[in-house]
């Protein structure tokens, strides 16, 4: 990025713009990682960091906790709480670590803050991950705790736990020249008795031990922010595709334990009950209380499993394995093409 996009624009001038979940968003301040863009409409979420919203902080007495975390600091803090106000239109998420971010009732006004023992790279970690989950889930998008990648132009998404392997597996088929939709959030519409996934932004984020096991070593990729140890993979260049509009969903592949044994990887099918439970079980910030959220997640996804097969793949506990891993899901994508389970995915020449 060129370094006048690094600092703050003069008052003023335009905002910064970026694509992001299928969202314009207009920021004051620049991003690290983002490609700025030309909208050719108004923002959907007007994003305002290093500073609060233009009410006093008494409206803070006036607010009722609507979740706080199990998990704790040391000192007994929850590491996130969700507030909402009681006399004006606002949510609050607090992070142990120093960040407060306000959302509006809508979604399409944020301001966020931090502590000086965090970076603005910090913030814009929180805005493109938690905080753009939450708009997402206030706008009406369902979305899952999940990695997509594009398939002959067909989304497929890995779909799991923290810690099964999404993102690495999803890095390995980058690799491979699979151009990557989505990282972490991933939103699902439906469009015409269809269902799309919606692009996210040009970044893949990995631990450490993930870029040893693809790079060679631990420092291959760049830090993520200057406080965290987590690294990121840059996308849209010519070596790591990003693609970035929305495709059709092709597939959806839950993972399993990664264990040592020499059958694996394979694929199995899910019956339509398990499925259905594990979609509801892995949609983005599904802890926090919404019945009519969960409501219309679990009618989406019926609707769903109907027309996009899910399938459940057993993973291998050694990274060695990584590339027929890769392998055994285009080799199970192609058998369900056949069959006519879904769309063309005929090979793409890549090498595994």
């Amino acid at each position: 990025m060129h370094d006048e996009n690094r600092r703050r624009r003069p008052l003023g001038t335009v905002p910064f713009s970026y694509p992001v979940y299928g969202l314009h968003l207009s920021v004051n301040l620049p991003s690290p990682r983002l490609r700025e863009f030309a909208p050719s409409s108004p923002a959907d979420v007007q994003v305002t960091l290093g500073s609060r919203p233009p009410f006093d902080d008494s409206v803070k007495t006036e607010e009722v906790s609507v979740y706080r975390s199990e998990e704790v600091t040391p000192d007994g803090v929850p590491r996130v709480e969700l507030s909402k106000s009681l006399t004006t239109s606002y949510f609050r998420l607090q992070y142990a670590e120093g960040a407060e971010f306000f959302v509006d009732k809508r979604g399409t006004q944020v301001w966020g803050s931090w502590l000086e023992t965090l970076a603005v790279e910090d913030a814009w970690v929180y805005l493109l991950g938690p905080i753009m989950g939450f708009v997402l889930r206030l706008r009406g998008f369902t979305s899952l705790h999940a990695s997509a990648i594009s398939v002959q132009n067909r989304a497929v998404l890995f779909v799991g736990p923290p810690g099964a392997g999404k993102s690495t597996t999803a890095a390995a088929f980058a690799g491979f020249g699979y151009p990557i939709l989505s990282d972490d959030i991933v939103p699902i519409f439906e469009s015409d008795s269809s269902f799309w996934v919606q692009s996210g932004y040009p970044c893949l984020c990995l631990w450490p031990k993930s870029v040893r096991s693809l790079f060679g070593s631990a420092d291959a990729l760049p830090s993520l922010t200057p406080t965290w140890d987590k690294r990121y993979l840059a996308l849209g260049n010519s070596r790591y595709q990003f693609q970035r509009e929305p495709l059709p969903l092709g597939g959806v592949y839950f993972f399993g334990t990664r264990e040592d044994d020499s059958a694996r990887p394979f694929v199995q099918a899910i019956p339509t009950g398990p499925a259905l439970m594990g979609l509801m079980a892995n949609t983005y910030m599904n802890y926090l209380p919404d019945a009519e959220v969960e409501a219309r997640d679990f009618k989406l996804f019926g609707r769903l499993l109907r027309r996009v097969p899910v399938r459940r793949v057993q993973p291998h506990a050694d990274a060695a394995h990584l590339a027929r891993l890769c392998e055994v899901v285009i080799e199970d994508l192609r058998n369900l093409e056949s069959t006519g389970a879904v769309g063309d995915f005929a090979p793409q020449n890549q090498t595994f």
